[in-house]
């Protein structure tokens, strides 16, 4: 299917562009066929299968036709896959994290409505000594003065109820929202899981790319110890001599004991398993990337052998890397194509260790016109990104339509947050290049990014963008299967192009892709691929999603 020029010119403008701009940008970036949808093209399926994504079809454009809380019910429980970036500390609603800082007899700071903290960090823990109170006493019966301090906590802790001051935007409070908690015990990584598990599950949503940030003293001393060399090569070496591979085991047996806690809670396994069980679980390694350049490297070479590690042994815990904190700070910026080359050279030891990166986290005003121009190319052509997070800024960059092009040729993947950038960078709607992405090739999938401290769920985001971008039910389709075709699971993909949607991988063609009995080819491909089978599952939801209609 091919665009309408004229509806490219009206989306282009939508989007903030000149009449002018819009000619050359139309030009270049629609200079193939579009398949908007992976469903307009579609040829396989049954009659059955078609006349069932019909119903759907016609039972969404009602709800859009009715209202968003129409559209919000429509939702609840369509198969949307994966949610490929959500930050697990800051995926935990407050009022989990308050409950279970009464448990650990955690002190409160009401003055500056956060936990208590030593000058070291540490939490403060009872007996609380004045004006500090108790967090446990923040359960039960209260007083309505318990309630006010409650309700602040909230707030702190979140994006609930925040407005936007001249001297404090949304940034700041998003940002500053982590150190408020940040203190909390690691040992309930287990119960988090639990938590954000059972909403997956609640809203037919089957995995998880969750970005944690393991243990990473050793490394960050020995790096001090050892200086900045900007020789990769024997910056990489000295570390090693220093015993850097020590705190792998470290790395993963937090990523495993969490995932253990979340099993016995959830009594996976056994006859009283919750259906939380089902939904898939993965870690993408997180590197802080506002530290000195010797910090940020020792941290990075340990994600990149933790992650090996696991992949080489087959094992459920990590599977890629991705850097965090701010781009706008001051050092991700000096530093941002330094630490690019640093990945690039990692990737080059390490191929099989995924990446997805922050990039393009930033918007005009920010940071100075030159810093919007070239950190999404850099991700991608230094540091080897197979997934972009956020890529907001896309269209500030230096010739934006041959990096779009690029993009879509290479098969990067970016991950939508559009409450995130809304809340962080102040853009939404038209303003947001999303529209572009899509117009462009480029495969994009909708994910959360902080759903605590975003107060919101995957639903969330699929209601916003259908609404936002008037987006079609086949369009929500490709989205669901995008994510699920970008994960860092092993193994094929179950369809036989990237990105194409259309048919199958040989071994599968020919039959009801997600029906209950695949092909003895078939099913040699799903036992021997998590990805495909993770695909088929998706594709089973779907039909059984479309059956109700």
């Amino acid at each position: 299917m091919r665009i309408p020029f004229a509806s490219l010119a009206y989306l282009a403008v939508a989007a903030g562009f000149s009449i002018q701009h819009d000619l050359s940008f139309a030009a270049i970036v629609i200079s193939e066929p579009l398949q908007v949808s992976a469903g307009i093209t579609r040829s396989s399926g049954s009659v059955t299968e078609r006349a069932s994504e019909a119903r759907a079809t016609r039972a969404y454009d009602a709800a859009l036709h009715t209202g968003p809380l129409a559209v919000q019910a429509f939702l609840s429980t369509f198969p949307k896959g994966a949610d490929l970036h959500f930050h697990l500390g800051a995926g935990v609603y407050a009022e989990t994290l308050l409950r279970v800082a009464g448990e650990d007899k955690l002190c409160i700071d009401p003055g500056k409505a956060e936990f208590a903290r030593t000058e070291q960090g540490e939490a403060i823990k009872e007996p609380c000594a004045a004006p500090l109170v108790p967090a446990r006493d923040l359960s039960g019966n209260i007083t309505q003065a318990q309630q006010d301090l409650y309700d602040r906590l909230i707030n702190s802790f979140s994006m609930r109820n925040y407005v936007s001051t001249p001297g404090y935007s949304g940034h700041d409070q998003f940002f500053s929202t982590f150190s408020r908690f940040g203190m909390l015990d690691k040992r309930h990584t287990g119960e988090w899981l639990d938590e954000i598990t059972r909403r997956a599950a609640a809203q037919n949503q089957q995995y998880l790319e969750l970005l944690q940030t393991p243990p990473f003293g050793h490394a960050a001393r020995a790096a001090h110890e050892i200086g900045w060399n900007s020789d990769f090569v024997q910056m990489r070496q000295a570390l090693l001599n220093h015993g850097l591979k020590d705190e792998i085991a470290a790395d993963r047996e937090e990523a495993k004991g969490a995932l253990e806690a979340r099993n016995r809670i959830q009594h996976c396994g056994t006859p009283e398993a919750s259906d939380a069980c089902k939904v898939q679980v993965r870690f993408v390694y997180q590197v802080l990337r506002a530290f000195s350049p010797e910090q940020v490297f020792a941290q990075t070479l340990l994600g990149f052998e933790t992650v090996e590690q696991s992949i080489e042994q087959n094992s459920d815990d990590w599977v890629g890397i991705n850097f965090v904190q701010p781009e706008d700070y001051m050092v991700a910026m000096r530093d941002y194509t330094l630490q690019m080359k640093m990945i690039g050279y990692l990737h080059s030891l390490y191929p099989k260790v995924h990446i997805s990166l922050h990039a393009g986290e930033l918007a005009p005003g920010m940071v100075p016109p030159e810093g919007l121009r070239f950190h999404i190319r850099h991700a991608v052509e230094l540091a080897h990104a197979e997934r972009i997070g956020h890529g907001v800024d896309v269209m500030y960059e230096d010739d934006a339509a041959q990096l779009l092009k690029e993009l879509a040729a290479k098969h990067v993947m970016i991950e939508i947050n559009l409450s995130s950038n809304e809340g962080i960078l102040g853009i939404k709607g038209v303003e947001h290049p999303f529209p572009y992405y899509r117009a462009a090739h480029v495969p994009v999938a909708l994910s959360t990014d902080d759903q605590g401290v975003s107060r919101i769920d995957l639903t969330h985001e699929y209601v916003r963008a259908a609404l936002d971008y008037r987006l079609s039910y086949r369009d929500l389709k490709q989205l669901a299967r995008t994510g699920m075709e970008h994960n860092f699971l092993p193994g094929e993909s179950l369809w036989s192009a990237p990105d194409n949607f259309a048919s199958p991988a040989a071994a599968c063609g020919g039959q009801v892709v997600g029906g209950p009995k695949p092909s003895a080819a078939c099913k040699s491909l799903l036992d021997g691929s998590e990805k495909a089978a993770a695909q088929w599952e998706l594709e089973r939801r779907f039909r059984e999603f479309e059956a109700k209609f």
